[in-house]
């Protein structure tokens, strides 16, 4: 796994907005310059990522960005138009969706999971990150899915 004080991975994904809209965009471009928070989700829709991870981050949106925060990225292993759909259902704001559709991203950062007993394939573990100027500067993985306690909104915020 990507280890703090190391580049974030440079690879291609889509990013995606509550109209469904979305973009290409490289990982490397997207967090290489300011502060990112970044947070990974096992599947977009499922219930501990639509009833408490992704929703604490759109509440926290204002504070954390308060705090000199540039972005706040949620990533996934889902294609973008379930990231839209997924955003447009949550009344995402202050969050990039991001779509990483083949889990290049995921398996790039090491935080790639074998989903397939639960039916999901391969997937992200889900953890928070904070990222400044393409290095990652703290991380944490939760233990195993649904677990949602190393990686809230509230966790980031007392790491900046």
């Amino acid at each position: 796994m990507i280890a703090v004080g190391e580049k974030i991975p440079d690879v291609p994904l889509t990013t995606v907005d509550a109209s469904g809209a979305t973009e290409s965009v490289r990982s490397g471009e997207l967090f290489g310059s300011g502060r990112s928070v970044l947070f990974g989700v096992p599947a977009a829709f499922s219930p501990t990522c639509s009833d408490a991870h992704l929703p604490g981050f759109v509440a926290k949106a204002d504070e954390i960005t308060g705090k000199g925060v540039d972005r706040i990225v949620c990533v996934s292993v889902n294609d973008p138009f379930v990231m839209g759909a997924w955003a447009k259902d949550q009344q995402v704001h202050g969050v990039t969706m991001l779509a990483d559709g083949s889990a290049l991203f995921a398996k790039a950062m090491g935080t790639d999971m074998d989903g397939t007993d639960f039916g999901l394939g391969i997937r992200s573990q889900r953890y928070a990150a904070l990222i400044e100027d393409g290095t990652l500067t703290w991380i944490d993985v939760e233990d195993a899915p649904p677990d949602h306690e190393k990686s809230t909104a509230e966790v980031v915020l007392s790491h900046l």
